[in-house]
């Protein structure tokens, strides 16, 4: 399948289930024909545990002494700041419930097969007589499954369940099934549950409605009993709010009027297409011609195709995973990173998991870590075509500033923003105080989750009115954080600290991070250019020009820490000092070869520790950027070959499908990208870094940093890159040698031919 996935097997795991989701409701649909189930995700659903009432600790009264004693050489002196108060997790994102649909009728036919269509979003599995179809719609914002079988040989019970792994104690639930005619030829019924969490303040409630167009539908008990049907539509919703208030009934007349309205563009007049063979076919079919618009044309905005055996693309995905080497298995990775991506980006960007999670005791909460899996996972927003992510990340800062004002505020006494290293989406302090991971003090975090938003704009976005205003914020943090050394002398970033890393011979918490560095002088130089006008951009150009430079220890690898002193840790999954060079494109093999190859020698010697996902996907990333092409691709067999993915095609943090995590496969994407094209405001360099198994094919649809859309193909002998530019600019074209300049006109078509690469 080109744009999508199949399997010829049920599947008995909730990690193997098929995805679908509209950034704010997901499902994930797994189990067989005589007990299918849809477990039913919100990204809401976090569960109070103390931490979402917490704000950081007034610290900052100490700052002046942790400062001074770190610059005079107290190495440990970072390690007091903030001791005594707890490492609080953020409230842990967990699953609403599942709805079941067991099948007293299922006879276990011939022809089992499974699928996702990527294009649609639809997750179908079928069998001789039996088929069910599972969708998020985008427009709608509601779970839409169909479930249908022979006419009249239908029967199921179906119940809305709660039980699922590391279901916590302390919750209280309540249920309904409720069934009514009402005037309708169908008949419907109502399943609710409702989930109090154990404060005694939050609950969530689910909403099924069920449409029945014959047999017969009765309530049983917490179970609706549908006998002698053809089809049964079922319509899902769920909602976190206050104890106090019960969403249900309005909930059911809402997934009611959903099957009276007309969806945009969708004539209600028409008769029915063949394949609707009943009020429930009918209203399946208008819901997804209202969602289909939304999801597809984001979906194919960007496109991969690589040169493979066309029998390989038929494949189920469990198959091609055991074909690690095969283009076929990149250009699938490829369709399903962008797919998952796209699907769990809405109200926020996707968390550690995405948007899915099959067990209330997700990893590290299930929240979004900020110090690098959040990035990487959005990291093919801007350059693959798909605003909406970069929205869904928009969504998450801009909420979440007025915490990060209070985190400058109390920790450190400054004006402006800092982030944080965890959120659940809710709350933006800071929380997490620990001694070996004392992320309190990184501060990075505020630019380093700005730059995919400024990426957005450079590729054609329109900013917000709220993002120069945030970039000025952070300015504002450096120019009261930053501490002089004397009139000549450089400034310092302290305290810093670079995630998750120590040096070998000091504490977490130092001086002059090369990560905090480039952050700063990020932060400062880009707040400039988005306020030219605004009093103090001469002087955040200044302070900028007056931080540390960048050190090239004795290994003639960049240095993590900027201070001679301090001596590098090689073995770690993070590589947070090669900020600079993705994604900040300040140190490159073009204008900064010195500090490139110094890069490119601390990445020669970073070993992999854990062997985490993101970490290997991180070099990848890098490792194009500084256009090595055999580490590149060293990196991304790795984990092909290592086990990572799941049947679903979603990832995990760990080989051997350790750990449901979705780092590898959003990040996958992005990885291949830059591999294939990179772009600055002035440059486009093109093949950089092509992996041996992308050796001929075609990306489509690329948006780059100059403002322009691009096409690609390339083989061993000949490369054709085509340019739609929105302005008139001129940029220099890098294609294996010599910068080449080239003008662009905008709205004029662009052809470059180019030697292959042979």
């Amino acid at each position: 399948m080109r744009h999508g996935t199949w399997e010829p097997r049920p599947a008995g795991r909730w990690e193997d289930a098929f995805l679908s989701g509209n950034g704010r409701h997901g499902a994930m649909v797994f189990g067989d024909p005589a007990d299918e189930r849809v477990v039913v995700n919100h990204h809401t659903l976090v569960r109070p545990n103390g931490s979402e009432a917490l704000g950081p600790p007034a610290l900052a009264a100490g700052l002046p002494a942790l400062q001074a004693a770190l610059l005079a050489g107290d190495t440990r002196a970072a390690e007091e700041f903030g001791a005594g108060y707890p490492h609080v997790w953020v409230q842990p994102f967990h699953p609403a419930f599942q709805v079941r649909v067991r099948r007293g009728d299922a006879a276990g036919e011939p022809g089992y097969r499974r699928q996702v269509d990527f294009t649609s979003g639809q997750v179908s599995a079928m069998d001789g007589g039996w088929r069910s179809d599972v969708f998020v719609s985008r427009t709608d914002d509601v779970i839409v499954h169909r479930v249908s079988g022979r006419p009249g040989g239908l029967s199921a019970e179906v119940r809305l369940d709660e039980r699922l792994p590391g279901l916590p104690d302390g919750l209280r639930f309540s249920r309904s099934v409720v069934c009514e005619k009402n005037g309708h030829p169908e008949t419907r019924a109502v399943l609710s549950l409702r989930t109090e969490y154990g404060n005694g303040r939050t609950a969530f409630t689910g909403t099924t409605l069920v449409v029945v167009p014959d047999g017969r539908a009765d309530a049983a008990g917490d179970l609706l009993r549908v006998t002698g049907a053809s089809a049964i539509l079922l319509l899902t919703r769920v909602e976190r709010h206050p104890a106090g208030i019960d969403p249900g009934p309005a909930h059911g007349c809402a997934l009611g009027a959903l099957l009276e309205a007309d969806p945009v563009g969708v004539d209600r007049t028409a008769p029915p297409r063949p394949h609707e063979r009943n009020a429930v076919d009918l209203a399946y079919s208008r819901l997804l011609a209202g969602h289909l618009p939304a999801h597809r044309g984001a979906y194919l905005r960007a496109e991969l195709t690589l040169t493979t055996d066309p029998a390989e693309r038929e494949l189920p995905g469990t198959a091609l995973l055991r074909r690690p080497d095969s283009p076929a298995l990149l250009e699938r990775l490829f369709a399903a990173g962008r797919y998952h991506l796209l699907s769990s980006s809405g109200m926020l960007p996707p968390r550690l998991t995405g948007l899915w999670t099959g067990d209330w005791n997700t990893a590290w909460s299930g929240a979004f870590t900020t110090n690098a899996n959040l990035n990487l996972q959005v990291a093919s927003a801007a350059a693959g075509a798909l605003p909406e992510v970069s929205r869904a990340h928009a969504e998450l800062v801009r909420g979440q500033l007025a915490d990060w004002r209070d985190n400058a505020r109390e920790l450190f006494g400054a004006r402006g923003v800092v982030a944080p290293s965890h959120t659940d989406g809710e709350s933006g302090h800071t929380r997490h105080f620990e001694r070996a991971y004392p992320l309190h003090l990184w501060t990075a975090g505020a630019d380093w989750l700005l730059h995919p938003l400024v990426d957005d704009v450079l590729t054609g976005g329109l900013p917000g009115p709220w993002l120069p205003l945030a970039l000025v914020e952070v300015a504002e943090f450096y120019e009261d954080f930053l501490v002089s050394r004397g009139p000549d002398a450089p400034v310092a970033v302290v305290p810093s600290y670079s995630p998750e890393n120590r040096p070998a011979n000091a504490s977490w918490g130092t001086v002059d991070a090369t990560m905090d560095i480039a952050a700063a002088r990020h932060a400062l130089t880009t707040a400039a250019d988005f306020r030219p006008d605004h009093p103090r951009a001469p002087h955040w150009r200044a302070l900028a020009a007056r931080l540390p430079p960048y050190r090239v220890n004795e290994d003639g690898a960049l240095a993590e820490w900027a201070g001679p002193e301090l001596e590098d840790t090689y073995d770690h999954r993070h590589i947070s000092h090669l900020y600079p060079v993705w994604p900040l494109d300040e140190i490159n093999p073009h204008d900064t070869p010195a500090l490139a190859a110094a890069a490119h020698r601390a990445l020669e010697l970073r070993g992999t520790e854990n062997d985490s996902a993101h970490g290997r996907l991180h070099t990848a990333l890098v490792a194009a950027r500084l256009r090595d092409e055999e580490r590149a691709g060293r990196a991304l067999r790795h984990v092909l070959h290592g086990d990572y993915f799941h049947d679903s095609l979603m990832s995990a943090h760990y080989p051997g499908r350790d750990v449901y995590n979705a780092d590898a496969a959003h990040a996958l994407p992005a990885v291949l990208i830059e591999c294939l094209v990179q772009s600055s405001p002035g440059r486009l360099v093109l093949l950089p870094a092509v992996p041996r198994e992308c050796a001929e094919g075609t990306l489509r649809g690329i948006r780059t940093r100059f403002g322009a859309r691009l096409d690609l193909r390339w083989s061993q002998e000949h490369a054709t890159a085509v340019l739609w530019p929105s302005s008139d600019r001129t940029i220099d074209v890098v294609a294996g040698g010599v910068p080449c300049p080239l003008t662009l006109v905008a709205a004029e078509k662009h052809v470059l031919s180019l030697p292959g690469r042979r």
